[in-house]
């Protein structure tokens, strides 16, 4: 099976690309066509098993994870190959993802480059710091800590950015000397099928060091979670799902690293530019359909000015253009399935039979015969403790809310289970640094910063999530820290 020049029906299984048990395959679905684009490799619990041995067997028997200059070799290789190969990764994006071919590219070209950062890292990294001479009684000792990698790292991946979750986990991971079994998500199964080949037959990474399971089952990834050979479990997901992975992995007592759900606010104050602030809200909610962590789904406006800010994000999201992903004009395109644009329109659904009125929006376009979309979507003036307020929607739906005075916004802002993101707007730059200082959340934007970057960590407080990504913080996730001491 074959798209855009790459064969991708192959789980990598110990250097080897292979098929499924028995040959069992499953339709790989375009959202925006709801047609079959093709076929994955349907693993079963027996391909698990072997590639999680294999990925044992790597870790306990190679030079893997001690040969620092071969992880730095293979992970230029892995980043030169991948840029040699862009165009049919982000083909298969628009198709298996829905994700709009405008902002493709920057999706998997910034991911990309970040391996690089990942490498340049690895070859500067101070794996050894010294403590110094300690004393106890008459005994005087020499202390340091090394830092080495856990050992089999089960990567648990979404279907919103696959590529980009993909290689945030897959990088800093090898690079800290783990072994790797990597599970897609059903629904976009290619991307990480891809990945695998690459690996295979572009790089000098050894067999078992990176293993790559599609399937059309969430069992698998329970399967890596339970399994004690894995050491550690790295998700990217739901809060829900995350909670089931800690309940599983508490069995054996296994690192969960969780970057999960949110519900972020966008404080914007009266003195803001509100066509920058409210902007930033409309176009976070309807990029990719707003299948988005950290989107800032919630519209904080203060109540002098909340009717006039409710009007400005309405025209703005009526002005998105949204449709074939393929269309480079439009920056929308379908929800990822069926499944789940039937979950966002339940929320909305749920939201009106309560009372709500939406602004704009609330239903399936009716122009469109095909495809999983949903109209962008505004309410306002709903309940704070409104299911639409404070769940996670994952869709181009807003919520606007009024807010008194800063004590307020910020009350309003923490008043979630989320801690993910968040955003504060106002004509003080000084004033938006304080309050976002107060905001209870692992990034925040202030008027208008962007901190996307390979080089900065992502992550959340409460339930959004344990640990970071990217960064130096995200690439010390995968290392153990060890003690030693020594007579002087």
């Amino acid at each position: 099976m074959t798209y855009a020049g790459l064969d991708i029906a192959k789980l990598l299984i110990d250097g080897q690309l292979v098929d499924a048990d028995g040959g069992a395959t499953y339709d790989n679905i375009n959202p925006a066509t709801e047609a079959a684009i093709g076929v994955a490799a349907d693993a079963s619990a027996g391909d698990v098993d072997a590639a999680i041995a294999a990925a044992r067997r790597a870790f306990d028997e190679t030079t893997w994870s001690t040969d620092v200059a071969l992880r730095v070799r293979c992970l230029r290789q892995l980043q030169d190959a991948l840029s040699k190969h862009a165009e049919p990764f982000k083909a298969m994006s628009t198709a298996e993802v829905g994700l709009p071919s405008r902002i493709s590219g920057s999706t998997f070209d910034r991911p990309v480059e970040g391996i690089g950062w990942v490498a340049d890292l690895l070859e500067k990294y101070e794996f050894t710091q010294a403590h110094g001479i300690g004393q106890i009684e008459q005994f005087r000792s020499r202390r340091w800590t090394e830092r080495e990698p856990y050992g089999v790292v089960g990567a648990i991946t979404p279907w919103n950015q696959p590529t980009q979750v993909n290689l945030a986990k897959v990088a800093p991971a090898l690079a800290a000397g783990n072994t790797v079994v990597l599970k897609a998500a059903p629904t976009t199964p290619w991307c990480a099928s891809a990945l695998g080949k690459i690996v295979a037959e572009h790089t000098d990474i050894p067999p078992g060091v990176l293993n790559v399971i599609t399937s059309s089952v969430n069992d698998r990834g329970e399967e890596l979670i339970t399994d004690p050979r894995v050491d550690l479990i790295s998700f990217t997901g739901s809060t829900a799902v995350g909670r089931r992975i800690m309940k599983l992995g508490s069995e054996t007592v296994k690192k969960c690293f969780l970057e999960l759900g949110g519900k972020s606010a966008n404080i914007v104050f009266a003195d803001a530019d509100f066509a920058t602030a409210i902007g930033m809200s409309t176009f976070m909610v309807c990029v990719h359909a707003g299948q988005g962590c950290a989107t800032l789904t919630r519209l904080l406006l203060p109540r002098s000015r909340f009717e006039e800010g409710v009007q400005l994000a309405a025209q703005m999201l009526s002005m998105v253009p949204y449709g074939d992903p393929l269309d480079p004009a439009n920056v929308m395109g379908p929800l990822n399935s069926e499944r789940h644009r039937d979950r966002v329109e339940g929320i909305v659904e749920r939201a009106k039979a309560a009372g709500g009125t939406p602004v704009l929006g609330g239903r399936r376009p009716s122009r469109f015969d095909r495809g999983y979309y949903f109209e962008p979507t505004l309410f306002a003036d709903m309940p704070e403790d409104a299911e639409i307020v404070r769940n996670e929607i994952f869709g181009p739906v807003l919520v606007a809310l009024p807010f008194d005075d800063e004590d307020d916004a910020v009350r309003i802002a923490n008043d979630s289970i989320f801690g993910l993101s968040g955003a504060v707007f106002s004509g003080d730059h000084e004033r938006s640094k304080a309050v976002a200082r107060r905001i209870r959340a692992g990034t925040m934007i202030v008027d208008g910063g962007i901190y996307y970057g390979p080089d900065v960590p992502f992550g959340g407080y409460k339930q959004s999530g344990i640990g970071r990504e990217m960064g130096q913080l995200g690439f010390e996730e995968y290392l153990q820290i060890k003690t030693l001491c020594e007579p002087v």
